[in-house]
């Protein structure tokens, strides 16, 4: 039995899983789990009357189609002012696509209707006449030395106002549409639109995660033990110098 445990709250996996999301939670789990650091995973679903986020060290938030998004916000609703404290607090939450865009506002630029959790400040535009973002994307981000490298579907246009993005856009569409910047990062939270997963072709940044995790826990984290990443490394190098 391990001296360190890491709670991961995957939240609505059975409405949120439309990009592979899955397979970020089982890297993050393996990853733990082949340094003897215990991970946990917790589940929540539909189904699931009421969870104590307080329980968690990572809380997962994905991305689904139109109709799922909205259950999962109307479910998580009640849940804001907790997922504030629990980013303030120095929690770890990754949030991919529209996981990461209902957590600001959401406006519908058809109908005017807006939703969010209002929890971070950032304003995401929906309209059925915008250009999605659609295909491979490569970002540079301060503190890693490979590029992060996933794939992008959104019609969604993210206005990150001032917060830190996750990275300078190399190629693909970003946030905004606009090529620049890609997803956030505050405190322990990352936002992001890349998925496919993201996390088994991008190490480097689970990793980050992951220290960051370990750290507010317990305090006393300088290093992860080096694991052998070699075909990850290849898939990401792969993916950077595709057409």
């Amino acid at each position: 039995m391990s001296n360190y445990n890491i709670k991961i709250m995957h939240l609505y996996p059975d409405l949120l899983n439309l990009y592979g999301d899955k397979g970020n939670i089982a890297c993050m789990q393996k990853r733990l789990e082949w340094r003897n650091i215990d991970a946990e995973v917790i589940r929540v679903i539909a189904e699931t009357d009421d969870f104590d986020i307080s329980s968690a060290d990572i809380i997962f938030l994905g991305g689904g189609a139109e109709r799922e998004n909205k259950i999962v916000y109307e479910k998580l609703k009640s849940k804001s002012a907790e997922l504030s404290g629990f980013i303030e607090n120095g929690g770890t939450l990754v949030a991919m696509c529209d996981g990461f865009a209902m957590l600001g506002s959401c406006v519908n630029a058809d109908s005017g209707e807006t939703e969010g959790l209002g929890i971070i400040d950032i304003s995401t535009i929906y309209s059925k006449d915008a250009k999605k973002v659609i295909g491979n994307a490569v970002i540079a981000c301060d503190g890693l030395d490979m590029p992060v490298v996933g794939f992008e579907n959104h019609g969604g246009m993210t206005d990150i106002k001032n917060h830190t993005p996750l990275g300078k856009v190399i190629k693909g569409g970003g946030a905004d549409g606009k090529g620049e910047f890609e997803g956030i990062v505050y405190k322990n939270l990352t936002g992001t639109y890349l998925h496919g997963p993201l996390f088994p072709k991008n190490p480097h940044l689970c990793d980050r995660i992951l220290l960051a995790t370990l750290t507010h826990k317990y305090g006393n984290f300088d290093a992860l033990n080096l694991l052998d990443d070699s075909i990850e490394i290849k898939a990401n190098e792969y993916m950077i110098n595709r057409p």
